[in-house]
């Protein structure tokens, strides 16, 4: 298709020009302070508009024995959401950032946060680190809206199948049973070729083809006794992977909170897919209300629970 130069002309011009204020786009839930229907009602009535896959209790009962106080995401949803909004988070005034992995799955969390509080701002990269760091925290805060909120998710994710195999989950349109978290499976054969003398730590972390994997490969190394100690490496995996993505988005958080305004919560633990005729769940680690300072004003873990 052609188009005119002053059509051209006319599109650059319009990119460029100062945009309207308007209103945040709308969720799903619009949830916000004031409304007549009460909170988890109103998210409890959306999911099941929704049709959410409902949780098989034999199949918790296996999540449960991996990952214990592992919880669905529709409760986990309906729990942090109404948590903030006694806080004062909604979802005109309160940005969700996350630091997820690339992995296609991991987007069916974001998927449920989206529906209450809008488009993300994406932080995260391979097995979810947070590789957009203070660049890109920064550039985040700034987008909060005034006088507003922020809810950021982070973490690693792992798989379970229906037999229960950790590190292992169905895709839909796929037979393949595949590895979930690629990213984090390999990075532990990186380290196990390591531990076990057949291989020597080089410099790809260097090369831009492939930064990412190569970080994740690096950052793991630190953990390589616990991993290698590990009755189940699969199901150790991720701890270890959260608890290095938790320093570093300590780090991050402490050097940006100053442009939080409002403050910020912050949500962390492991996400955990399953299969299409499954439930997906997390595994809450830490659930902290902080102020625009970095000072943590409440631990709000124990709400989860």
């Amino acid at each position: 298709m052609k188009f005119s130069a002053a059509l051209l002309l006319l599109a650059s011009a319009s990119a460029f020009a100062p945009a309207a204020r308007t209103s945040r786009a709308p969720s799903s839930l619009n949830v916000v302070i004031g409304d007549d229907e009460d909170i988890l009602d109103k998210i409890k009535r959306i999911l099941d508009e929704d049709t959410s896959i409902p949780v098989d209790p034999k199949f918790d009962d296996i999540v449960q024995s991996k990952f214990p106080g592992a919880i669905d995401n529709n409760k986990l949803e309906e729990t942090v959401v109404g948590v903030l909004a006694k806080k004062g988070f909604n979802a005109g005034n309160t940005l969700l950032a996350t630091s997820l992995c690339c992995d296609e799955l991991a987007r069916r969390l974001e998927d449920d946060f989206v529906k209450v509080y809008g488009n993300n701002f994406n932080l995260g990269g391979l097995s979810g680190f947070p590789f957009a760091g203070n660049t890109g925290f920064g550039a985040m805060a700034a987008h909060i809206p005034d006088d507003g909120y922020c809810l950021t998710i982070y973490g690693p994710h792992v798989g379970i199948s229906e037999d229960g195999t950790v590190g292992k989950v169905e895709r839909d349109g796929i037979a393949l049973v595949d590895t979930c978290c690629g990213s984090a499976v390999a990075a532990l054969g990186y380290l196990k070729g390591i531990t076990e003398g057949g291989a020597t730590v080089t410099t790809n972390i260097q090369s831009f083809t492939d930064f990412q994997q190569g970080a994740v490969r690096e950052l793991i190394l630190p953990h390589g006794k616990r991993l290698m100690d590990a009755s189940d490496q699969m199901v150790e995996l991720p701890y270890a992977l959260y608890d290095s993505q938790d320093l570093l988005m300590r780090s991050i958080v402490n050097g940006g909170a100053a442009g939080t305004k409002g403050g910020i919560a912050i949500l962390g633990g492991i996400q955990i897919n399953t299969g299409p005729n499954t439930p997906d769940y997390f595994h809450p680690l830490r659930f902290d209300l902080m102020n625009s300072k970095g000072e943590i004003l409440e631990d709000l873990l124990p709400l989860l629970s």
